[in-house]
């Protein structure tokens, strides 16, 4: 029987600084690998400290505590036998690195910093990391002395190098060295690496981990090899959600795929394959082998130990199966909320549900984490899963055991529609029938009496003078907003009262619900409903929004929906009779909103450019004077509300 090379990629739910908590999260996963015959496990990206550390990268004690972590792996007694990877921030020479540490039975082999940092969007590595510019150089690192007490090994290579074993040689990237356009996996290939491990903190977008899978594939499909790529999953205490989808791909083919969005903190993906496969498919590539005849020699380090075995069965391809991106929406925020929620002492969600497309949608994207967290737990009842443990902590009910996604919605999803005398029955229909269509814990409210009180002070303090709807602009503006921060202030004080009221102990989380085209162009109140303790749609735009809430009507039966969609988006927060509506308060659609949005970002237009392209995409729609004036008008209030944005909650991003 022909020897099979068994190796596992991970997938961890990691949150910054929970060393203990990460630490086990790790162990659990080598001890998974090795119980599925894997001789060589590898990790995410910083899965020691967690990735979202930020300005703890500069702090001693977190370096200190990794060390400690490491320290306890290579004693561990399920570590030994298995060569591992993992990641962790090491300052050497007085400079911290982002690096791979590989260990087998308790020796450290080679430390590899990170040669290419992100600074893309939500990216901030140079802040806290330096790029290792020595290429193909060692160096030698003095280990601290916790690690020589713990191994009584002193020093380690430090740098950049391939591992040779008995039977193939392993190459390794970080993250965003996959994604450049000169991947450090090429020149390793053409110097005998058939092996590449990256270990990445990749975080959700929109069609992204469809991408992350096809660079693996084209790594491996051009230059031949095996490709480990392990990714972070979940949320670590930042606005991004790491999307998971860790793969194994062989010779351009997917042999192994992880979930995409999952609550499984740890997921481990183990494959076996036959080596000569792979020297066979590099061979029978011509114009590769002369690139490789021709490189340039790589530092290698030996190592004595063999990834082969017999005792296995080869592991052949499996379908690539993605979300939409409507289901994206549906699970990525959901699963946002969720490790917050679970990380949180609270206990539950507080909501200021209106009836419009917004805060319905936050609705439904909490009755989809309840979804989820039933479809999860059901199956694992009796398995001690950490989901249902987290569940009861929550809930404060050690016996609680979820029966359907309603009935949970229930207990964790407290919703309030906030009425005034402005306030229309066909908004109160429209919150009230989705309540009870997602079974949240439904409340009603009326501010009139608040507001009023607020208008009485102040008269004495103007000198009788009253502000009116029909004055100017500005008392218009002001009895607008006092009405949104009352429902502000209503929200916190009912989210810390509720569950109270019950007779229970703890607290709401608040949600927010303003979307990203708002944000923008600064069509809030300062200190209103969009000011709250965590928003799962502020990366959102109002077009996504009413696509994704149609999507949940048919997946979750919710007949409610259509009518929310259906009817103007309107504050409510003039008389009645002026048929206020948002689009005519902003001077733009949603839809021409949505534009202006994605071309300023992240189209990377200024008014001048944006202009010009709209004259194309607009040409049926508007003649060039009235675009130029539509987009003045937009560059106009961006600029004018940008005191505004500092204001917003914790804001989910997934980008678009």
């Amino acid at each position: 029987m022909t020897e099979l090379a068994t190796v596992s990629a991970t997938c961890l739910n990691q949150f910054a600084m929970d060393f203990e908590g990460n630490y086990h999260r790790i162990l659990s996963s080598i001890e998974t690998a090795k119980l599925q015959g894997s001789k060589f496990r590898c990790g995410p990206e910083l899965e020691i400290t967690g990735y979202s550390c930020q300005d703890h990268f500069h702090e001693s004690d977190t370096i200190l505590h990794s060390w400690e972590v490491l320290a306890q792996l290579l004693i561990h007694v399920n570590c030994q036998d298995i060569l591992i990877d993992v990641g962790m921030p090491v300052m050497f020479n007085d400079v911290t690195y982002n690096c791979r540490v590989i260990f087998l039975n308790s020796q450290i082999v080679l430390i590899r910093p990170k040669f290419i940092l992100c600074d893309d969007e939500n990216y901030r590595e140079t802040r806290w990391f330096t790029a290792w510019t020595r290429r193909r150089q060692l160096e030698e690192f003095i280990l601290p002395q916790l690690i020589v007490t713990a191994t009584g090994q002193k020093s380690v290579p430090f740098g950049d190098a391939l591992l040779q074993l008995d039977d193939t040689r392993i190459g390794f990237e970080i993250c965003e060295e996959l994604w450049s356009p000169q991947s450090t996996h090429i020149e390793q290939s053409f110097a005998g690496a058939e092996i590449i491990v990256n270990g990445s903190g990749s975080y959700a977008e929109l069609r992204k981990a469809a991408h992350s899978l096809t660079l693996c594939k084209t790594a491996t499909s051009k230059s031949g090899g095996l490709y480990l790529f392990n990714n972070l999953r979940g949320c670590d205490g930042e606005r991004v959600y790491w999307k998971g989808s860790s793969c194994i791909v062989f010779n351009g083919t997917t042999l192994r795929l992880g979930q995409q969005y999952s609550l499984l903190d740890v997921e481990v993906l183990t494959a076996s394959i036959d080596l000569t496969e792979i020297r066979n498919y590099r061979n029978s590539i011509r114009s590769r082998t002369l690139l490789a005849a021709a490189a340039s020699p790589y530092p290698t380090l030996r190592v004595n130990w063999s990834l082969s075995s017999k005792a296995r069965k080869m592991t052949f391809p499996v379908a690539e199966i993605f979300c939409t991106p409507e289901e994206e929406f549906a699970r990525g925020p959901a699963l946002w909320l969720w490790d917050y929620l679970r990380r949180s002492s609270a206990s539950g969600f507080f909501l200021p549900l209106s009836g419009g497309v917004d805060s319905s949608s936050v609705a439904i994207i909490v009755y989809s984490m309840c979804h989820l967290v039933v479809e999860h737990t059901v199956s694992r009842l009796h398995m001690n899963d950490e989901v249902l443990i987290d569940l009861r902590k929550i809930l404060k009910n050690q016996d609680y055991v979820p029966t359907n996604a309603s009935d949970l919605c229930h207990q964790l999803l407290t919703t309030c529609y906030m009425g005034s005398e402005n306030s229309s029955e066909e908004t109160r229909k429209r919150a009230n029938d989705l309540a009870a269509g997602i079974n949240s814990n439904h409340l009603t409210v009326d501010i009139t009496s608040v507001v009023s009180a607020l208008i009485t002070e102040t008269k004495s303090v103007f000198g009788g003078k009253t502000p009116d709807f029909s004055g100017t602009r500005t008392e218009n503006l002001a009895l607008q907003n006092v009405q949104a921060r009352s429902r502000m202030i209503f929200a916190y004080f009912m989210a810390q009262l509720c569950p109270w009221s019950t007779g229970k102990n703890g607290f709401l989380l608040v949600l927010g619900t303003s979307n990203v085209d708002e944000a923008i162009r600064g069509y809030f109140t300062k200190y209103d409903c969009s000011s709250a303790d965590l928003n799962p749609i502020g990366g959102i735009s109002k077009t996504d929004l009413r696509n994704f809430i149609l999507y949940a009507a048919k997946k979750f039966k919710l007949s409610e929906v259509k009518e929310i969609v259906d009817a103007p988006p309107t504050a409510e927060l003039t008389p009645l009779h002026t048929n206020q509506t948002d689009e005519e308060d902003m001077g733009m659609t949603y839809s021409e909103l949505s534009d202006f949005g994605k071309l300023r970002h992240p189209g990377c237009c200024g008014p001048f450019s944006m202009v010009a392209r709209l004259l194309h995409l607009w040409k049926d729609k508007f003649p060039p004077t009235e675009i130029s004036r539509k987009v003045k008008h937009f560059y106009v209030s961006y600029a004018s509300n940008r005191y505004l944005i500092n204001s917003l909650e914790m804001t989910h991003v997934i980008l678009c």
